[in-house]
């Protein structure tokens, strides 16, 4: 089973056209015919059946003849992550995060932090892969990189986290249910202590999510599995094991 990102298409759409690329990869890796039955998706809660009606490798044409949509995960989780010094490291955390279910990331330019520029195209491309390989319908949204104080200053009205070694109280513990979530995770050397003042002084609540010193990639990854819905979890599966 294949699931194509089509980014503009919407529920009135009839006829849908392949770029040059994944006309290519449909007719000519994937070894389609006209007649087979391809599953769409532009990211934002909407599954497309389609089929083929011309199998040309320069712009396959679709006819959609059924499309689902499906409603948000009621617990959305943003994680506002400081971006690692290695690429790879921030690459595997989006494509991990968004396999487990995310709904927005932000990069946060810290005092500390090892990254201070980022590749948002190449990121999107990692996201709308790890989107597509397991079979999901709603793309995470990508920020781009902002520094902290200017992060914490944002009106946000999710149950605000963030990450603090020193803190007794498990993530687990102080969740509440059905409330979106965001959290915050620093860099390798931490959050500074003024950025700690200001996110206390701006209600997040330190939080700890593990007994072990974690990466920062690895504290999102944590953290995230600690906040998503469980019946998120439930439908991916469910959909997998539809479209198989």
């Amino acid at each position: 089973m294949n699931l194509f990102y089509a980014p503009n298409i919407n529920s009135g759409v009839k006829i849908y056209n392949f770029d040059k690329a994944e006309s290519k990869h449909i007719s000519r890796v994937l070894r389609k015919n006209e007649g087979d039955i391809l599953h769409l998706t532009n990211g934002k809660g909407y599954l497309f059946e389609a089929k083929i009606t011309d199998n040309n490798a320069n712009k396959t044409q679709v006819k959609i003849v059924k499309k689902t949509f499906v409603e948000k995960n009621i617990n959305q989780v943003h994680i506002a992550i400081s971006p690692t010094k290695s690429n790879d490291r921030i690459e595997w955390f989006l494509e991990k995060a968004t396999e487990i279910g995310i709904s927005e990331v932000t990069f946060l330019l810290t005092e500390h932090s090892e990254r201070k520029k980022i590749n948002l195209e190449r990121y999107e491309r990692v996201v709308v892969a790890a989107m597509k390989q397991s079979l999901q319908v709603y793309k995470p949204k990508l920020n781009p990189l902002i520094k902290f104080s200017e992060f914490i200053n944002q009106e946000i009205t999710a149950q605000k986290l963030i990450a603090y070694c020193k803190s007794d109280e498990n993530i687990i513990k102080v969740l509440k249910p059905k409330e979106d979530k965001v959290l915050l995770i620093g860099p390798e050397g931490g959050f500074s202590n003024e950025e700690f003042k200001l996110a206390f002084n701006h209600q997040y609540i330190p939080v700890s999510l593990s007994k072990n010193r974690l990466r920062t990639e690895t504290a999102g990854i944590v953290g995230l599995i600690s906040m998503v819905n469980s019946v998120f979890l439930i439908f991916s599966f469910y959909l997998f094991f539809l479209l198989k």
